[in-house]
């Protein structure tokens, strides 16, 4: 699958995506795995200005789990173990490439 994506947001995403412990492929798929599973999107769409932003953020922040798509914990720990392999195999690479 090919995405593209503003330079500027994608550099936002890969930031928050490592301090969340996992690569934009892990998060990417989490995203399309909640989709599939609820057969909609987990986020209000509209054209008020930054709404998607918004709503992303308010789907990962709040209390609430009524508007949140529901993961198994087994499907989150397995997630985070992905990304956390990703990132150990990138940073491997990248240490061989220096040395």
């Amino acid at each position: 699958m090919t995405v593209r994506v503003d330079n500027n947001v994608k550099k936002q995403f890969d930031a928050l995506c490592e301090q969340f412990g996992m690569s934009v492929n892990a998060a990417v798929n989490v995203f399309i795995n909640a989709v599939v599973r609820t057969r909609s999107i987990p986020f209000e769409i509209s054209a008020k200005m930054d709404s998607t932003s918004q709503a992303l953020l308010d789907m990962l922040y709040t209390t609430d789990r009524s508007n949140r798509p529901d993961l198994t914990m087994e499907e989150i720990d397995e997630e985070i173990r992905k990304a956390r392999q990703e990132r150990k195999e990138r940073l491997a690479r990248e240490n061989a490439v220096k040395h």
